[in-house]
């Protein structure tokens, strides 16, 4: 691996280039469960749209928030920074779930 950004610039320590490696590992892994949820959360999708239930469901939303602020309490992470990003989550499941239910209308 080469450690120069360019010819401009000084080397990069190690210990920076193996911080960068582990998290470009921890990006890699964070794809790929996000990948495995979307996955699960299609199903669900599915499920909802053949049950004619709602795309969205507040009462699950509010658990969920509260579960993974304490999650991230516990580990260290700024709870309201987990809040947002679940927000960003739900909110793209939610609409992936609305494309289904609406494909399922059409199919009928």
């Amino acid at each position: 691996m080469d450690n120069k950004q360019d010819n401009n610039l000084p080397d990069i320590p190690p210990q920076l280039l193996k911080a960068r490696a582990t998290i470009d590992n921890i990006d890699a892994a964070l794809i790929h469960i996000l990948a495995e949820r979307f996955k699960c959360t299609q199903k669900v999708g599915y499920l909802k749209a053949e049950l004619g239930l709602k795309a969205e469901d507040k009462n699950r939303e509010k658990q969920q928030v509260k579960r993974l602020r304490n999650l991230a309490e516990e580990a260290g992470l700024d709870p309201v920074f987990a809040e947002k990003f679940l927000k960003f989550i739900v909110e793209e499941v939610i609409r992936h779930h609305i494309g289904i239910a609406e494909q399922q209308n059409r199919n009928e």
